[in-house]
């Protein structure tokens, strides 16, 4: 298979290289490296090429684009910035203080929510 048959390929598929090497299992400076004509495909990689272009663009998987959602409850607690924000925190008083006062509005999630106040009749 040649470069500009690959990189065909990944038009026809709409994906990226890096993508392609996901669906082959190869590193994507392999693929790279095919489309530069650097290396070529092995056999088994030119008949998996030819059925992921039989499938079609949905046998890619596709990687996320662009900012990622923001990751809240227990996958907060995988992320390590959180823990970077907590060392700060048990550091620095005047920190914690800060904080403390921008963290006034939101609710605990620890905590019940508030009840409602009673309606006004009248």
């Amino acid at each position: 298979m040649q470069p500009e048959e690959i990189q065909k390929l990944r038009k026809e598929l709409s994906c990226t290289a890096k993508e392609l090497a996901t669906a082959l299992n190869v590193d994507p400076k392999e693929v790279t490296a095919w489309e530069a004509g650097e290396l070529f495909p092995t056999k088994r990689y030119v008949t998996a090429m030819a059925a992921l272009r039989a499938k079609g663009p949905s046998a890619i998987v596709r990687a996320p684009r662009g900012k990622a959602a923001a990751k809240t409850g227990q996958a907060r607690l995988a992320d390590p910035a959180l823990w970077k924000i907590f060392r700060k925190l048990v550091e620095h008083p005047a920190l914690f203080d800060q904080v403390a006062k921008l963290s006034e509005p939101f609710s605990d999630p620890a905590e019940p929510p508030a009840a409602a106040p009673p309606k006004a009749e009248g």
